[in-house]
């Protein structure tokens, strides 16, 4: 069972040739609307990894609250602890690049009353042998008090310190496994400009100091990541990406998966490299998730 404990959004994006310079205005080429939120990414992508996912978070009453939760209540993920508050739904205003890079704005509204007692709840309906998965898109409070509770509780706990806020460094710590890509872990490690060997001694240096279970996920080439004293690498799939929207997210959700049906770390970790790299291959955030299936053929491949 995972618990995915995080923000639910209303993802807003819009297309253009080339992402604008600052103070630039350019003229788009699509604009579009999907469900997002970076915990409501990741769970979808451990339900489409054919987990049993339960989503904790806050909605609006507002017309987003509905498509904000549509593919997760549609693929199966129990959101009987998503809230209905007095704010709007959280948005993610999106700008996509012709190269799929791309650049985010995200607006928390509901996401900003998720609380310890949230928390406290999540954790409350998990055993040992469970998992809670969680983000930095809802307050850092309740980010802790989950961490907490489920290492009182026993509880697997992961950890993807985006975005970046001034607690993540300190949150990411108090996880059993923390996932960042570059930018992030340089954050977390407290140095910047790290280069393969660099980053890679920052990473056992962490590693050794926390017992933490640490990964840096690195777009094209994959993942890399120090497990129980071990380094472990995986390789995604060599791609022309469309959009890397929910990449990211689609890694954490399939790793979650992947331990919860108890497959070994290197299997866990080259399985959601894959995923996540398929994910570059449609626009959009949740509907670019690929389904099991098809990450199965990529492996197979």
């Amino acid at each position: 069972m995972i618990t995915v404990f995080g923000s639910i959004n209303m993802d807003l994006i819009a297309n253009t040739p080339r992402l604008p310079k600052p103070g630039e205005t350019l003229a788009g080429t699509g604009f579009s609307t999907a469900a997002g939120g970076k915990g409501a990414n990741q769970a979808l992508a451990a339900t489409r990894a054919g987990a049993r996912v339960a989503m904790v978070g806050a909605v609006g009453g507002d017309a987003f609250a509905e498509g904000a939760l549509a593919l997760m209540r549609e693929a199966g993920t129990d959101l009987a602890g998503v809230r209905r508050v007095g704010a709007p739904t959280g948005t993610a205003h999106i700008l996509v690049g012709g190269d799929g890079e791309n650049v985010i704005i995200v607006v928390a509204s509901a996401n900003g009353l998720v609380d310890a007692a949230d928390a406290e709840r999540a954790v409350a309906a998990l055993t040992p042998s469970d998992t809670i998965m969680l983000q930095l898109e809802v307050p850092a409070e309740a980010v802790e008090a989950a961490l907490s509770a489920a290492r009182r509780a026993g509880v697997r706990s992961i950890i993807n310190i985006a975005p970046l806020t001034p607690e993540a460094a300190r949150l990411g710590r108090l996880a059993d496994i923390v996932i960042a890509n570059e930018t992030e872990f340089e954050l977390l490690a407290g140095r910047q400009d790290l280069d393969a060997a660099s980053r890679r001694a920052a990473m056992q240096a962490l590693h050794d100091e926390t017992g933490r279970t640490v990964i840096v996920t690195l777009g094209a080439d994959g993942a890399i990541a120090i497990h129980e004293g071990d380094v472990i690498t995986a390789a995604g799939l060599a791609i022309e990406p469309v959009d890397t929207v929910g990449a990211g997210d689609t890694f954490c959700g399939y790793l979650a998966a992947g331990l919860d049906a108890g497959l070994d770390f290197a299997q866990a970790l080259r399985r959601a490299a894959v995923a996540g790299s398929l994910a570059c291959l449609k626009p959009g955030a949740q509907p670019a998730i690929p389904l099991s299936a098809d990450v199965d053929a990529a492996l197979q491949g």
